[in-house]
């Protein structure tokens, strides 16, 4: 009889990424016989090469090697060579509706992600906002894998880690945790401005929290260049603060990293979901966007999500368009103090 194996298909940016990995982790422990290839970008590797022993990882590079359709034709090729036996779309976008007409083509058993277009809709609507909760991106994963006959409980919980990681295999300066700091990350950065607390305030929190714990550090994480010159410039003023990019190299070493810290800080972002799966717990910001459009993080709490009642918010599902009424508001009036009370809360 041929082994079930299932391809799971997630490309996008590495916080929509980072959300599938509960739900495969919860697929591959409820049905161990079933063999679990994720195809994805390169960078997501770490995420699951040591999440589950029947979870494999590919990486495809969608803007370069496997680029325009005859780079998803080859794509293709490769993948019908693994002998899946059934295909998840957890994206529903045009590369993988491409390589998901491939296989119903030929008669592979197909699911994909319901985004939930119409509500989504309501939800940002200017006019006649139905502000409710709508589906988690965890339940629309789970959901394309019940479609496929592989129901999954995602009330279980599994280590979406390897036990928390010696800070002895990060580089020398992140050093050891006395029994008396408290160690906070921060991220202060998002894709989109709409989802971007202005750095000026960010550091006004940072200022507090430090008079309020002398002994505290600060772990800082950005990516861009712009970021990380920002994040020099905070540490250089504040001697509790760590610039984090310039001392770890690679996601590995941040999620180790974040499975030490006591609290995080972070926008709707990247991080938000690394630290979730590092077990960490999030104060989470949000301005253009809303929990309640499914995106928080893993097994955080909406009592740590900090944010402003407006009538326009959200706005928007990602956090890319143009400020209603133009001055983003729902972040430049958000009072530092409101996240300093949460974090607070949380040590």
């Amino acid at each position: 009889m041929k082994t079930d194996h299932i391809l799971v298909i997630r490309f996008s940016a590495m916080g929509d990424v980072a959300m599938t990995v509960p739900v495969v982790c919860a697929l591959a422990h409820q049905y161990p016989h079933v063999r679990i290839t994720v195809l994805s970008r390169p960078f997501a590797r770490p995420f699951y090469e040591n999440l589950a022993p029947n979870v494999g990882f590919m990486g495809a590079d969608t803007k370069g090697e496997y680029h325009g359709i005859k780079g998803l034709n080859a794509l293709y090729r490769r993948l019908t060579a693994k002998n899946f036996t059934a295909i998840a779309d957890l994206h529903n976008v045009l590369r993988s509706d491409y390589l998901r007409m491939r296989f119903n083509l030929d008669r592979y058993r197909v699911a994909h992600l319901d985004k939930h277009r119409p509500e989504r809709r309501q939800l940002t609507s200017a006019n006649n906002k139905v502000l409710e909760p709508l589906p988690t991106a965890f339940e629309n994963y789970a959901q394309v894998f019940e479609k496929l006959g592989y129901p999954i409980d995602m009330s279980q919980t599994y280590p979406l880690m390897p036990t928390a990681a010696s800070l002895r295999q990060l580089p020398a300066e992140i050093g050891e945790k006395k029994p008396f700091q408290q160690w906070i990350g921060i991220a202060p950065f998002a894709a989109h401005r709409g989802k971007a607390y202005p750095i000026e305030k960010m550091e006004q929190v940072v200022a507090t929290l430090i008079h309020n714990h002398p002994s505290c550090r600060i772990f800082l994480f950005g990516g861009g260049d712009k970021e990380k010159q920002l994040i020099s410039g905070i540490t250089e003023r504040h001697a509790n603060c760590v610039n984090v990019p310039a001392l770890l190299h690679g996601l590995t070493e941040e999620l180790m990293l974040m499975s030490h810290l006591d609290v995080m800080v972070s926008m709707d972002s990247a991080n938000m979901h690394m630290a979730s799966l590092a077990g960490t717990t999030v104060v989470s910001v949000w301005g253009a966007t809303h929990p309640y459009a499914g995106f928080l993080g893993w097994k955080q709490s909406m009592d740590n999500a900090v944010q402003l009642d407006m009538p326009c918010r959200p706005c928007s599902i990602f956090g890319n368009k143009k400020c209603l009424r133009g001055d983003h508001a729902c972040m430049m009036t958000l009072d530092p103090q409101l996240i300093i009370n949460k974090v607070e809360a949380n040590l």
